[in-house]
Order: structure tokens, then sequence, then C-alpha cells
């Protein structure tokens, strides 16, 4: 794969120019995957997908793509599919937000030191509240972070975190530089090539996102930095339609209805085309990249 093209500085909430490169491959073949309303008065989501390797960004980006909060059930879900990673003795989750995460896997991993890296203050929140033993304030790109943790992890978690930042593959490379040899990088994503995308098309609530990565290039981002991937599975978060983007009022009735049945059948759903996530298990066999 080649070098992650460079990245305009941005603020802390990711606005920015318009770039007429792709962020993750740097092919200049970009087009229009949609332009919709944003979700808050008066904005707009333009999201432009590379002809090359069909990663979709926002462009520009905008104060929408900011994450919001995972149901706590599905934290617990996530941890308990993670059991079988062996005993870790230290974990990094990274965009912990509140924490809810790390504080759901300790049932599972009673012996695992849990930290958490956010780039808002919930973190040290989530730290007062006991969810984590540490709090980092940032992004794993943020100067100074990455020297500050390097090799201090068994395992790195970063859930829907990939969609929130502006260089993916930068955040990916200092991701593996904080885990030890042999360490666990635990990656969960919105599938762009679900059909909820474009049964949803604008309300689709990932299309809200800075990025959406095609997990054909994260494999392949992955095995290009020496990561062997161990598991790779779709599973389903039942949001579909409940948490779209605003809707007309007399759409809320039938699409109450439709988010019902969703949650019902979700765990049908992810062995289906519906299927909105992915989640990928990557080792690093050797010494964490510089």
């Amino acid at each position: 794969m080649p070098p992650s093209p460079s990245v305009p500085q941005v603020s802390d909430r990711f606005p920015g120019p318009r770039r007429e490169d792709c962020p993750w491959c740097g092919s200049a073949r970009l087009r229009t995957r949609l332009r919709a309303p944003g979700r808050q008065r008066g904005a707009a989501v333009a999201l432009d997908e590379c002809g090359a390797c069909a990663h979709a960004f926002q462009n520009p980006p905008s104060a929408d793509g900011a994450p919001r909060a995972l149901p706590g059930r599905r934290h617990r879900a996530t941890a308990r599919a993670l059991a079988g990673l062996a005993d870790p003795e230290s974990w990094l989750d990274v965009g912990t937000g509140h924490g809810h995460f790390p504080e759901a896997a300790k049932e599972f991993f009673p012996y695992t030191s849990f930290d958490g890296l956010d780039p808002t203050a919930r973190v040290e929140r989530a730290l007062g509240e006991g969810r984590v033993e540490e709090a980092h304030r940032g992004l794993l790109t943020t100067p100074g972070v990455t020297d500050r943790l390097r090799a201090r992890y068994d395992v790195v978690s970063m859930f829907h975190h990939l969609a929130h930042v502006p260089d993916p593959r930068a955040e990916l490379r200092a991701a593996l530089a904080v885990l030890r040899p042999g360490g666990h990088l635990v990656v969960e994503a919105a599938d762009p090539d679900s059909a909820y995308a474009a049964l949803l098309g604008p309300r689709w609530l990932p299309h809200s996102h800075l990025h959406l990565l095609p997990l054909s290039n994260l494999e392949a981002e992955l095995a290009g930095l020496g990561c062997a991937i161990t598991t790779t599975v779709r599973t389903h978060h039942p949001q579909e339609p409940a948490t779209a983007r605003p809707l007309p009022a007399p759409l809320r009735a039938p699409l109450a209805a439709a988010a019902a049945l969703d949650r019902l059948l979700a765990p049908l759903t992810r062995h289906t085309r519906l299927a909105n996530t992915y989640r990928v298990v990557a080792r690093t066999p050797g010494n964490p990249p510089a």
C-alpha cells in the first residue's frame, strides 16, 4: 500500500477544506456518493467515494462526523464475542468515550487492566467513575501520545473510531505502535457495502461519518503492516432505521415498526447483506512499527 497522503490540519471537531484526492490511497479519481442535509440545522454532508479503492469520506469534512455513544448492551455482546483473547494483561480502548466498553468487558476479562483514550473530556469522567484505570486525552496521532504509550498494551480496541478521525491509516499505524509484540488489534466499523446503505441512502446514520472504510482496504492495510488477521466477522447493530437522520412525520410510525422488526431479526440479519458492521481482529507477530 502507498504511504498515507498528507491531511490538512483540522480542529478538534475536524471541519476542514475540500480535498481533491483520496485520504486513503491518494487517487484523484473521486466521485459523488451522496449529498444530503446534515444532522445540525443548516448543515450539509457531502460524501465522496474513491474510484480506485472505494474509500468514502466527507468532502469537505464537517462537524456532523462526531461519534455517538453506543447502547450498553452492545458493549457487553462485543466483549463476550472477544472472550477468546487469551488473558491480556493490559488493554487500551481507543475512542472510549465514557468508558462503557471497558466497564462491560471487565466481566469477561477480570484480570485485565483497561485504559481509555478519547479526544474529549469524557475519558476523564470515565476515570473518575472507575471505568478505566488510566485516562489519556487525544487521538493516538496527537503529538506525544504514541511515544508515551509505545509497546504498553496486549490489546488495542477501536470500536467505530476510525470513521471519526482525520487520517484513519495514521491512526492504525499508531495503534500498532502502542501494542506489544504479539498483541491484538480489534477494529469494528460500519460496513459501507451493507445493503442498508443503499436502502436508506442519506438517512443511513454512517453516511454522516467522516470516513467509510471498505473491509478489503482495512485487511490489506493490516497485512501490509505485518499483521496476521485472525478473525473477520460481520455483525448487525439494530440501529436501522431507528437512528437514521431526522424523519418527516408521515414516515415515523412505519419506520418505528421497521426498527422494531430490525431488532427482532438482528441475530439472522448478521448472516445477510443487511449486516451493517464488520469486526476484525489482527495480531502483530513482531516488533511494533516505528
